[in-house]
């Protein structure tokens, strides 16, 4: 189980509960929504990137051309195509220039594409600051939690990190750091600030959009004493009353539909017409990795609507709530 749950615009400032203050957190754009009509939504370079490195891949085959043939075109080696593809190495502008006269991309869409360059380039998340001691799939999770839409976590054991109280999250961190892989007490400080300034998708202008469903084992597999998880269990009634939350618990004599553990499906809008797939955060042990192929995110949605139709809805899901808070008494 892992531990790392999962065009320039005005300078925002925030400060966080543990007083992290945050540079440009929420960068917001106008962005096309699925069904139409402008949605402000924050803008992150993790994004920008990976959408840009999608539509060089998908420029590249429209056109027919391997990753070889662009390298010795370009006159680079097919492991630089291949880095630029996958959203490791952001390309500069004279090369994406060069790279859509050889697609035949021209007019509006290259300019478009150009400016998402141009913005990947420049914008920084806060989450940049903590890049050295953050696993890189985290790091990812993060930048594209800030710019997704929606979101919709299956917990089969643990609170998702997003709703998590401070406290919790610490107990949860402790048990990783302390006991399997030593660190330092400033690691563990740092991790919760981190997970605590995730958190401001949820609050922000035009909040993540957020459904979650917990097995409710979760409720009462314990992190800390009794007082963290009465607090804890307070923060999800809590979270649980806002229109930009659903929240639902799986019962524990019900049916399992899926045999997985802990995902995340991230939907995203439109940037300068250009889409960007679902994608798949999935946990483990030592960090995480994401699954972004259309046939699999899809099973993967189909697999948290099974979940969702099986679990408690949410008026019932909070009496459950209740219940275990008062038993943490």
């Amino acid at each position: 189980m892992s531990v790392f749950f999962l065009c320039p615009t005005v300078h925002l400032f925030v400060t966080d509960p543990l007083g992290l203050t945050v540079q440009d957190a929420w960068n917001t754009h106008a962005v096309h929504a699925r069904k139409g009509g402008q949605v402000p939504v924050p803008a992150s370079p993790t994004v920008r990137r990976r959408r840009l490195a999608a539509e060089l891949r998908r420029l590249r085959e429209r056109a027919s051309l391997t990753g070889d043939q662009v390298a010795e075109h370009m006159g680079w080696s097919a492991s630089k195509v291949s880095r630029i593809e996958n959203a490791h190495t952001p390309p500069r502008t004279p090369e994406i220039k060069k790279l859509l006269v050889l697609y035949g991309a021209e007019g509006g869409y290259a300019e478009e594409l150009l400016t998402l360059a141009r913005e990947a380039a420049t914008l920084k998340g806060w989450w940049e600051t903590y890049s050295q001691t953050l696993p890189p799939e985290y790091s990812a999770l993060i930048g594209m939690e800030a710019e997704a839409l929606s979101a919709s976590s299956w917990a089969p054991m643990i609170v998702p990190g997003l709703l998590q109280t401070s406290d919790y999250a610490r107990e949860v961190s402790n048990g990783y750091l302390e006991r399997i892989v030593p660190a330092p007490p400033s690691e563990t400080t740092r991790w919760v600030e981190t997970r605590l300034a995730r958190q401001q998708v949820l609050t922000r202008d035009n909040p993540l959009r957020l459904s979650a469903v917990l097995d409710q084992s979760v409720l009462y597999r314990r992190f800390g004493n009794r007082k963290v998880m009465r607090s804890q269990i307070e923060q999800l009634l809590d979270l649980s009353e806002r229109d930009s939350i659903t929240l639902c618990i799986l019962p524990l004599d019900g049916l399992h539909p899926i045999g997985t553990g802990a995902f995340v499906l991230l939907q995203f809008a439109e940037v300068h017409d250009i889409g960007h797939q679902d994608v798949v955060y999935l946990e483990h042990l030592t960090g995480g990795r994401y699954v972004e192929e259309e046939h699999e995110t899809y099973r993967y949605k189909r697999s948290f609507d099974r979940l969702s139709e099986l679990a408690m809805n949410p008026a019932k899901s909070r009496e459950i709530l209740a219940s275990a808070r008062d038993e943490w008494k």
